[in-house]
């Protein structure tokens, strides 16, 4: 990318979509005209391929949407209170807006429209790289038009407003929120995009006005941020520039580090984010090298499949993972700094947090929820010898989730002693080695008693009762400790010899 790239840049090598050609031809019957705008042209620059594209028409969005979807002979899908319509063509998401003009009321994100022109619409973009577009009009084909300097943003790693930043993020306030996730998303390990000094400290200013967001906007660009390759960046932006305390005042309590006589413990705002970088450069490698799985629900128990993609809930584990320590911390003269129990006390918010945050209450937060919960269990058994009594328990509570339980006590090791890291990751991987041979014999995950409530009541003719439960613990835990072999035969042997030391007798020989 060099100078010459912002003026009469001719785009055809990134406009070789058969639908440019279409949109255009369109443009020329309706007398009007059409432009690529938005992230499809940024990431033409950034050599990314775009999942979808936006089309802007200085004229009815809708109506042209129309009349491109008859002559490609595919469904649109208009969107009446947003004045936009989309359809697909060869698996790519395509829509359309009229160009347009925007003014807002402070008290909501939902501008008032009228219509406008494209440079009207570039200028109610959210940043400058997002505003460039492609003509698409026959005489000028794929000339870049870019008012506002952002190829040169692009090309500096600059993430700027068109308009006057206060402007933009009062007007909508989840432009800040995108502004952290676009250097977020954007930057590498050989280019950073820095949000500038101005954008910045009008976010600052601007940060309360996040409050008239509706949660389930907020969420969807935490997510996205979730699922970068250095999560960390954005929730670091976001504790910079005064934002967290309006999305995850929970996560804002991990921060500092308290000092009595003498004695200071970790500061866990930071670890949580190391360990947030630390799972998504794992996971992503794990990915590559296709040993992690997700499992849906199927009439036979789970289906089974490669992960191909970052899994979100597992992001958000790691996120939450510590959440219980500021509730848990206490100090001791003798021992110093502890925060036992964080990990149930954690586990008990997560339902709490996903609430106020609208977030699903599903089997979404009930794994994130496993995974807090869980995540101190794998280190006893790196720290003492792994027993199969103890690797069967672990499995048994983990089920399906283990590959991702393992994963997320991997990344929880963030001690400055690099040999020490090396040795515990290696622990980790002699469990997981353990793990395997346990499961191959005994078959433990999402294990079910052989032994039902239902069996019981009708084998000694007893109603509900608390004798049920006890009858059916003392078999699980007999299995669990190699006690019992986890068979229905083992287990009915068993059961009948417990309930004979109770006086019970079975109703067929009464």
């Amino acid at each position: 990318m060099n100078e010459c790239s912002q003026n009469n840049v001719f785009a055809s090598k990134y406009l070789d979509n058969p639908i440019f050609g279409i949109v255009s031809d369109v443009a020329v019957s309706l007398g009007v005209r059409a432009f690529v705008i938005g992230g499809y042209v940024r990431d033409c620059f950034l050599g990314k391929k775009s999942k979808d594209i936006d089309i802007v028409v200085e004229g009815s969005g809708t109506a042209f949407a129309r009349e491109v979807g008859r002559r490609v002979h595919s469904r649109v899908s208009v969107f009446e209170n947003y004045g936009t319509a989309m359809l697909r063509y060869h698996h790519t998401e395509i829509e359309f807006v009229g160009a347009r003009r925007e003014s807002y009321n402070r008290d909501s994100r939902n501008p008032i429209v009228e219509d406008g022109t494209l440079e009207d619409d570039q200028l109610r973009r959210d940043f400058t790289i997002n505003a460039m577009a492609f003509s698409l009009q026959k005489d000028d084909y794929g000339t870049l038009v870019d008012p506002f300097g952002g190829i040169k943003d692009l090309d500096k790693g600059i993430i700027r407003t068109p308009a006057d930043p206060d402007k933009t993020f009062d007007d909508d306030p989840l432009r800040m929120l995108r502004a952290v996730r676009f250097a977020t998303k954007l930057s590498t390990w050989e280019k950073y995009f820095n949000i500038t000094p101005e954008c910045f400290a009008s976010i600052r200013r601007n940060a309360s006005r996040l409050q008239i967001l509706s949660k389930e906007r907020i969420v969807e660009e935490l997510n996205k941020i979730l699922v970068t390759d250095h999560p960390s960046m954005g929730f670091d932006l976001m504790d910079k520039a005064g934002m967290l305390q309006y999305i995850l005042p929970d996560l804002l309590k991990l921060k500092g580090v308290q000092m009595l006589e003498g004695r200071a413990h970790k500061e866990n705002f930071t670890h949580t984010l190391q360990v947030v970088d630390n799972l998504a450069e794992m996971e992503v490698e794990a990915i590559s090298q296709g040993l992690l799985h997700d499992y849906e629900p199927s009439e036979n128990g789970f289906t089974e499949s490669l992960r191909t993609e970052p899994n979100v809930w597992l992001r958000w584990a790691a996120l939450l993972h510590d959440i219980g320590k500021p509730a848990s911390k206490k100090f001791d003269p003798v021992t110093g700094w502890s925060f036992h129990g964080h990990e149930v006390i954690g586990g008990r918010m997560v339902p709490k947090i996903f609430t106020g945050l609208k977030m699903p209450l599903n089997e979404k937060m009930k794994y994130v929820q496993k995974l807090v919960s869980l995540h101190l269990r794998p280190q006893a058994l790196v720290t003492e010898e792994v027993t199969d009594s103890a690797v069967r328990r672990l499995l048994f509570e983990a089920g399906n989730d283990i590959e991702d339980l393992m994963l997320l006590c991997k990344a929880d090791i963030t001690s400055k002693n690099e040999h020490k890291v090396e040795v515990l990751k290696s622990n980790f991987d002699l469990v997981m080695g353990k793990i395997r041979q346990v499961e191959e014999k005994d078959a433990i995950r999402n294990w079910k008693n052989p032994i039902t409530g239902d069996y019981i009541m009708e084998l000694y003719g007893l109603p509900p009762c608390r004798l049920l439960g006890e009858l059916k613990d003392a078999i699980k835990e007999a299995i669990m400790d190699s006690e019992c072999d986890n068979t229905f035969e083992a287990a009915d042997t068993l059961l009948r010899r417990l309930a004979a030391e109770r006086g019970l007798v079975p109703a067929e020989k009464r």
